[in-house]
């Protein structure tokens, strides 16, 4: 393992930063990942678990925040419903800099708290 992040969001405070600056949904995420959140009920909950994840992975790279964009990594499914990470750009490159061949993620949420851990192998 090269190393470990974890990372937690309380829904209402991000709930309240996207109501307050609509604009930040862009800004933090990926157009694939909104478009696949557009039907679901409560996004600021699923929402709030992808930037614990942009969080979680700087933490497993030893790296602080603004050392990649927030594009540069991003969250998708697998179909077995399992959560897949993709590292892009110059978090790709910070990753191959630490010798990360793979990821491993897990995410979970209740109606008040986003939690995220990634593993850097």
């Amino acid at each position: 393992m090269r190393g470990i992040g974890i990372d937690a969001v309380d829904v209402e405070r991000f709930r309240s930063l996207l109501d307050r600056r609509p604009g930040m949904r862009e800004r933090l995420f990926t157009s694939a990942e909104l478009a696949k959140l557009e039907e679901r009920a409560d996004d600021p909950r699923s929402l709030a678990a992808r930037f614990a994840v942009r969080e979680a992975t700087m933490k497993a790279l030893g790296v602080g925040l603004g050392a990649f964009g927030f594009h540069d990594v991003w969250l998708d499914r697998a179909e077995s419903g399992a959560p897949v990470l993709h590292v892009e750009g110059r978090a790709e490159e910070l990753a191959r800099q630490a010798g990360v061949s793979s990821w491993m993620v897990s995410i979970s949420h209740t109606d008040s708290v986003a939690v995220a851990v990634v593993a850097a192998l």
